[in-house]
């Protein structure tokens, strides 16, 4: 990525709240509304001292933020995190379901049934916890903008050794378009970003491989930014895509189109 992209305040005036806020895409996304004039941000993480890292950069912007130590694979803290954005700010305009879990790499007959349930509790269990107590409320308002954070591994597995993570951004893919046709007609538009092969902590850690041979195999020729992702994130939550619902937008360097 050359350089920041321009700030154009989609954010104004927001109550917004993201998962896994703590590092990569999460907080990148938190820092780019901050900076697009969100009112407040809820940053939600399991991590205290990274989210709590993620507020203190977004009150540099004049943005309120809260920063909620979240396991959202609990139903009793995932209310616990939407009531508090309800009563601290009277509402909530947007949500991106962020925090994710990838299995280290290797084959299916390898992976253990504790390493299946961490997958699937997190990124389709906890989705179907998010939606279930952020939708009333948006419903209530009449109006709300909520992003998934699914994968290009929900469309086409990139690489062999993720079969538990792919299958589950698959099933993260097909509750995001569900729900979106659901609650369109009542005024709230929910969308997917998937992204491609970016650098965050999750994907060094899950043994994707060597950056340089991944870089070469995409149409760009290099891996994407979390400030990249982020920009689509905060298109597809504000205003600007009003017309955009139930929608899988891959920010992924080209992967899905070779």
């Amino acid at each position: 990525m050359s350089g920041a992209l321009p700030t154009a305040m989609r954010m104004t005036g927001k109550i917004c709240l993201i998962t896994g806020g703590g590092s990569g895409i999460g907080r990148a996304t938190a820092l780019r509304m901050a900076s697009e004039g969100a009112e407040t941000i809820l940053i939600a993480g399991r991590r205290e001292a990274e989210i709590e890292a993620t507020a203190a950069s977004c009150r540099e912007h004049g943005t309120e933020a809260i920063a909620l130590q979240t396991d959202i694979t609990r139903e009793d803290e995932v209310e616990r995190l939407v009531r508090t954005a309800v009563e601290r700010c009277g509402r909530l305009d947007v949500a991106f379901n962020n925090a994710g879990f990838q299995e280290r790499r290797a084959p299916l007959e390898q992976q253990g049934t504790e390493i299946y349930d961490s997958v699937f509790d997190t990124n389709v269990r906890a989705l179907f916890l998010c939606l279930r107590h952020q939708l009333p409320v948006m419903l209530a308002q009449g109006r709300g903008s909520i992003v998934v954070n699914a994968s290009v591994s929900g469309v086409r597995n990139p690489n062999p050794g993720f079969s538990l993570y792919s299958a589950s951004k698959a099933a993260a893919i097909s509750l995001t378009r569900s729900a979106a046709l659901e609650n369109a007609p009542r005024g709230i538009r929910i969308n997917a970003i998937a992204p491609g092969r970016v650098v965050t902590d999750m994907m060094l850690r899950a043994g994707v491989g060597d950056v340089a041979t991944v870089s070469a195999g995409l149409p760009l020729r290099r891996m994407g930014s979390p400030e990249e992702v982020a920009e689509a994130v905060v298109w597809l939550s504000s205003d600007a895509s009003s017309y955009v619902v139930g929608h899988v937008l891959a920010a992924d360097g080209g992967f899905l189109a070779s």
